[in-house]
């Protein structure tokens, strides 16, 4: 057989596509399509995204895209709907976080999406989580010294599971 004398294979060739900084046109949505928000990655080419009319779809991403344009979860896209499934759709577009702004500020996406986010919630959510002051006692700092306090550690090696107590 003959000896490997060169510098690489395909991708070295191909050479990196390092084109985010560019500027390109910002491009609406048409008939047949519609802008949805990423929930969650499936894997093997599929996602599962929020349609912003309100419909949750199974997403195919688009061999152009593959591996060219990598999606996240709560990404903003454009998808392509099909006239035959109305739960499945093709992803044409991801928008980067300055497109996404602009398309909110055109009014093309609704108010409740949220952009560069990892909560994919809806409106109303509450942000923030309340706790309630239930204890009775009033106790200094002082006095958690004479309590006595425990911690407990689990660690698994292979098939065994270890703890200890101190």
């Amino acid at each position: 057989m003959p000896k490997n004398k060169g510098k690489g294979g395909k991708n070295r060739r191909r050479g990196k596509n390092e084109n985010e900084s560019e500027k390109r046109e910002l491009v609406f949505k048409e008939d047949g399509q519609e802008y949805a928000q990423v929930i969650k990655m499936l894997g093997n080419g599929r996602l599962e995204a929020l349609c912003f009319d309100g419909v949750k779809r199974l997403c195919h991403i688009r061999g152009k895209l593959r591996k060219k344009v990598w999606i996240n979860t709560s990404d903003i896209i454009l998808v392509g709907l099909r006239d035959y499934q109305d739960n499945k759709a093709d992803v044409i577009l991801k928008y980067n976080a300055d497109e996404a702004r602009s398309l909110k500020a055109y009014g093309e996406l609704p108010e409740h999406a949220k952009i560069n986010e990892t909560d994919t919630f809806g409106p109303g959510d509450d942000d923030e989580i309340q706790f309630d002051d239930i204890g009775d006692d009033d106790e200094d700092i002082d006095d958690v010294s004479s309590r006595h306090v425990f911690c407990i550690t689990f660690v698994i090696f292979g098939n065994k599971l270890f703890s200890s107590v101190f």
